[in-house]
């Protein structure tokens, strides 16, 4: 059964047990997903309202792009801990042999970059849903304004979240291509993120 059709409680249960996954990278992107879905909430409860007529259109961009990313975030729960089960499984190789040892290492740094690219993939979902997040900034419903904080908020935790597994991943890449390319690409995502994040947040602040 795939993570998120599992119950809250019962998600909640396998996250605090003393299995290795899902882990912080699932958890990361369960944040993000509750902050899309805010976002998108947001949108259906200005949509149709008088109020914000002059807005419709981009209510209507808004949503549609809540929509995408939401899903998307939801397959980056399971997709993560699957990337992290890759890497579970090469302990399972055998090593008797040098070919085996050798066939064992490739197997690792394949894997290892695999469960890098996952965190890294979710960054970039992440960044596009605060974008889409700020659009609404003042332009939605005043009444759930505080929602779409927290929607920041949450993206916001799940950007840095997703980055601390890149970072672990990245620590056991042999390939210096390979590494110099994500930590220049996720440095760059991580900070435009936040930037974001932090935008939206004091401008909510202003409205509260």
């Amino acid at each position: 059964m795939k993570l998120v059709d599992l119950k809250v409680h019962e998600f909640m249960t396998v996250l605090g047990s003393d299995e290795p996954a899902p882990g912080g990278g699932s958890a990361a992107a369960l944040s993000a997903t509750m902050g899309i879905s805010l976002v998108k909430m947001v949108s259906e409860l200005t949509k149709g309202k008088k109020k914000y007529a002059e807005f419709e259109t981009l209510t209507d961009e808004i949503m549609s792009e809540a929509i995408r990313l939401q899903d998307e975030l939801l397959e980056s729960i399971d997709k993560d801990t699957e990337a992290f089960n890759e890497v579970s499984a090469v302990f399972s190789m055998p090593k008797e042999t040098d070919a085996d040892k050798a066939a064992r290492r490739e197997a690792m740094q394949t894997a290892l970059q695999g469960a890098a690219k996952s965190p890294f993939n979710m960054m970039v979902l992440m960044v596009a849903a605060l974008k889409v997040t700020e659009k609404g900034v003042g332009k939605s419903n005043a009444n759930a304004a505080s929602d779409l904080g927290v929607a920041a908020l949450n993206l916001k935790a799940g950007l840095q979240g997703a980055w601390l597994n890149v970072l672990i991943n990245l620590s056991s890449i042999k390939d210096e291509a390979f590494v110099k390319t994500y930590r220049e690409k996720g440095e760059a995502l991580l900070e435009e993120g936040c930037q974001i994040a932090d935008r939206v947040y004091v401008e909510i602040l202003k409205q509260v």
